[in-house]
């Protein structure tokens, strides 16, 4: 009998439409529970959420039975649902269309959740577009800066 065996750890970044500040502390803490079930729902694994006011960065370890712009799709569109119906005052909350996916490997998920982990320190001197683009340029991502930012 043949196995499939798959440890699929992403490195998910998306941000709020043209970066506002809807992700406040009062609301962030929320979010990012929500934002774990909601992985969970697409049966995955939240290894670690966090992120500033206007991004999210999400550790996830996911099932090879869904395909990922379903699994992001799916997370994005229910955590908006969600915000709306739980935060009256943020109406005009929307994430951005696209989303930045970077693969892990098994030895370097430490790294990374500590990356994650410390998003609000990291960002108290480096701005959210700047780490994307490095983000992109060290996963070897070829971009049309015309259309990177929406």
């Amino acid at each position: 009998m043949s196995q499939t065996h798959c440890n699929l750890i992403y490195h998910l970044v998306f941000s709020t439409k043209g970066r506002v500040g809807f992700l406040t502390p009062d609301v962030r803490a929320e979010v990012h529970r929500y934002l774990a079930g909601a992985v969970q729902g697409v049966d995955g694994i939240p290894l670690i959420i966090n992120g500033t006011e206007d991004h999210v960065h999400l550790l996830v370890k996911l099932s090879q039975n869904h395909a990922l712009k379903n699994v992001l799709s799916e997370i994005k569109s229910s955590s908006s649902g969600w915000i709306h119906r739980q935060h009256q005052g943020l109406s005009d909350f929307a994430w951005q269309a696209g989303y930045g996916a970077f693969t892990v490997s098994a030895s370097q998920k430490e790294r990374v959740y500590q990356y994650v982990k410390n998003q609000e320190a990291h960002h108290a001197d480096y701005a959210f577009k700047a780490e994307y683009l490095g983000l992109l340029k060290a996963h070897e991502v070829e971009y049309d800066a015309r259309y990177i930012w929406d």
